[in-house]
C-alpha cells in the first residue's frame, strides 16, 4: 500500500562506501521510503551499471542523481540535523539511541530541517572524528550470535522507522536548527578561545571539545543562538587580549 510521508528533506549520506552494489541497494531503499537524496563522500568511480543492477531500473533515477563530494565537512555543511550510525559501542562514541527513538526525533524535525542519515564504510563504519558531526548516534541491536548488518539492511531499518514515524506526526514540527557549517564555525571559535585562555590541554585539545560537541549537539541550537554564543566568544577574546596589553 502506498503512503505519503514527510521524508523529502531527508538524505542518505554514505561516507567512503566500498562497493557499487551497496550504493545501488541504498538507492532502492531511498526510493522505497521516499527519501529525497543520496550523497556519496570520498569516491565517485563506481560503474553506473553496477549500481543500477542492485537498484533495479525503477530506482535508476536515484542513482543518476547521486551527489558526490570529496570532503565530509563540505557534504554535511547544509544539514540541520545529522544522525550517525554505528555497530561499535564505546563511551567515546555514544550516547546511543535506537532507530525508533531517532525516527521519532527526525519525524518532528524533517518538515523544517534538512536531515542527513550518515553511514560509514562497510568494513570500518564511522570513526569518532566522523561521529562528532552528529546530533544523534544510532545503534541497531542484533543477536549476539551475528552482529554484522549489511549496509543497505541497516539503512532500510532506519529509513523504515523514520517513514512510519513520519506518517503519525500530528504535533507542530520543530523549528529550523542551525546548519552543520554554522555549528562547526562555532566549535572552531570556542576551541580557539579556550586555547587562548589556557583551558585546553595543548597535548590533547580534543578531550574537552568532544564533550562540548556532545553538549551543544543535544541542545539543538538555532542559528540565532549560535550567533549569540559566537558573539560571547568574540567579547571574551577581546577582554582576554586587552588584559595582555
Amino acid at each position: 500500500m502506498q503512503q505519503k510521508a514527510k521524508t523529502k528533506n531527508i538524505s542518505i549520506v554514505l561516507y567512503k562506501p566500498r562497493h557499487a552494489g551497496n550504493v545501488g541497494s541504498i538507492a532502492r531503499v531511498a526510493k522505497n521510503m521516499g527519501i529525497g537524496n543520496i550523497v556519496v563522500i570520498g569516491t565517485s568511480d563506481f560503474e553506473r551499471e553496477d549500481m543500477v543492477t542492485r537498484s533495479t531500473h525503477l530506482a535508476a533515477d536515484y542513482v543518476d542523481n547521486i551527489k558526490y563530494c570529496d570532503d565530509i565537512a563540505e557534504a554535511l555543511a547544509g544539514f540541520n540535523f545529522i544522525v550517525g550510525t554505528t555497530a561499535r559501542l564505546g563511551k567515546a562514541r555514544g550516547p546511543f539511541i535506537s532507530p525508533r527513538a531517532a525516527a521519532s526525533q527526525v519525524a518532528q524535525l524533517a518538515p523544517k530541517n534538512k536531515i542527513a542519515l550518515l553511514f560509514g564504510p562497510e568494513d570500518k563504519g564511522l570513526s569518532n572524528d566522523e561521529l562528532r558531526y552528529c546530533q544523534a548516534v544510532v545503534h541497531i541491536p542484533t543477536s549476539r550470535e551475528f552482529t554484522s548488518l549489511n549496509l543497505s539492511h541497516a539503512a532500510m531499518i532506519l529509513c523504515y522507522e523514520i517513514f512510519a514515524a513520519s506518517l503519525d506526526v500530528v504535533a507542530a514540527p520543530e523549528p529550523k536548527r542551525a546548519r552543520s557549517s554554522e555549528m562547526e564555525g562555532m566549535y572552531s571559535q570556542i576551541k580557539e578561545l579556550l586555547a587562548e585562555i589556557g583551558f585546553l590541554n595543548p597535548e590533547n585539545p580534543e578531550y574537552w571539545m568532544t564533550h562540548l560537541h556532545r553538549f551543544f549537539n543535544r541542545a539543538g541550537l538555532l542559528s540565532r543562538e549560535v550567533k549569540i554564543i559566537r558573539g560571547i566568544c568574540r567579547q571574551l577574546a577581546w577582554h582576554a587580549n586587552k588584559k595582555k596589553e
